[in-house]
């Protein structure tokens, strides 16, 4: 994905992250040396120290070149079945097999409606469960001509945080349902960075949805958590932190660093960020990235 969500509604704190070249400063020499906090590896690089996986995500395709030798750093990347958040066109599409056939697993990602979008949506006449339907059937037809196998698991990018809104809750929850019923499994990237909801009222949108698929007796929905705050987040380093610290339980991958990093909530993890706020790949001066780990080297088992 690309990594910026920020701003704040009302109800909801726009946190998910996707690393967008738009936004992006170039780093400057002086940025290089400090642009990820790494360890020398050997042929085992992507996996760290605790024996989890370590990957990344984008919303550009760094290039075949590029994800050939970054994959001696990470074991997983992200793939996107539909166009970016921000973007106007999908350059991952086509790129599996090769990456396949260079040893990468995946984190299945397809872009979720903002909701502004689903409000206009609904004021056309098309409700957010048809919406979340409609969304969902694109992103299955996508991991079929992608030749995703069955039951790969594929995340709905879900770019605002905090409760969700019943608009917001009606979309993603048909999504989910929808991506349930076919071949494949649902999860969903959710910012699981806490927020005061009410006064004495922390929330954050994991647990939201959480508690929603089980008041509906819904179909489980895997998760993939984006909390880049330090802590528990260690930044902008290959040296990642086991899963269980994100601070949410049973997920299947965490997002830990962004790009660029949000200044009010990793002042303590700083240096380990470019000078520009980015996050890099080791060697790799022009990529920058977000930062994830998962117990699995395939996260999707899109493999």
């Amino acid at each position: 994905m690309r990594a910026v969500w920020m701003g704040i509604l009302l109800g909801a704190v726009a946190v998910c992250g996707c690393s967008r070249s738009s936004n992006a400063v170039r780093a400057t020499d002086s940025a290089l040396a400090s642009a990820v906090q790494t360890q020398p590896s050997a042929a085992s690089g992507s996996i760290s120290a605790t024996g989890q996986s370590v990957g990344f995500d984008r919303n550009d395709y760094p290039g075949d070149d590029s994800m050939a030798a970054m994959r001696k750093d990470f074991a997983f990347t992200g793939y996107w079945l539909t166009t970016p958040p921000g973007d106007d066109t999908n350059t991952w599409t086509g790129k599996r097999e090769l990456l396949k056939q260079q040893g990468w697993g995946f984190l299945v990602l397809a872009n979720g409606k903002l909701e502004a979008e689903i409000l206009k949506a609904k004021k056309a006449g098309t409700s957010p469960t048809d919406l979340g339907r409609k969304d969902a059937a694109g992103a299955i037809a996508a991991a079929k001509s992608e030749e995703f196998p069955a039951h790969t698991i594929v995340f709905l990018d879900q770019e605002e945080g905090g409760r969700l809104t019943d608009v917001q809750a009606a979309y993603l929850l048909a999504w989910t349902e929808a991506v349930a019923t076919s071949d494949f499994r649902p999860g969903v990237y959710a910012s699981g960075q806490r927020v005061q909801d009410d006064p004495g009222v922390w929330i954050d949108t994991v647990q939201d949805i959480r508690d929603r698929i089980k008041k509906g007796g819904l179909h489980e929905v895997a998760i993939f958590d984006a909390q880049d705050e330090c802590s528990p987040a260690p930044g902008c380093t290959l040296q990642a932190k086991p899963l269980s610290e994100a601070g949410e339980p049973d997920l299947v991958a965490w997002q830990y660093s962004q790009s660029p990093r949000r200044p009010s909530i990793t002042k303590s993890c700083a240096k380990t960020y470019a000078t520009d706020g980015n996050c890099y790949a080791p060697g790799f001066p022009k990529v920058f990235l977000d930062m994830n780990v998962a117990n699995s080297p395939d996260p999707s088992h899109g493999r």
